[in-house]
């Protein structure tokens, strides 16, 4: 009830902001995810309205953006595991 000047009593443990943005790590391989469904979406367009050279650079734009994503996915299972493994065995 009194002002505590903003700090938490020791016993409350601090939760974790639902609303707050996932960290970096996490984001890469989403914000990856969504340029290459873009690229392929404007891959489809200029295919479409008979721009070939461009279409052509949008299927390599998405072919490189889903490695991307793979790549960012695939080392954050690694390091996790990692993690895991030295958690147990470092105690």
């Amino acid at each position: 009830m009194g002002d505590n000047g903003g700090r938490r009593n020791a016993a409350t443990p601090l939760e974790p902001d639902p609303m707050a943005p996932s960290s970096p790590p996490r984001r890469l391989p989403l914000f990856a995810l969504v340029v290459c469904g873009l690229a392929v979406v404007a891959a489809v367009v200029s295919f479409v309205r008979g721009a070939w050279p461009v279409g052509i650079v949008w299927v390599l734009l998405a072919g490189l953006s889903s490695n991307m994503a793979w790549y960012y996915v695939r080392r954050a299972r690694l390091e996790r595991a990692a993690s895991e493994v030295n958690g147990v065995n470092g105690g």
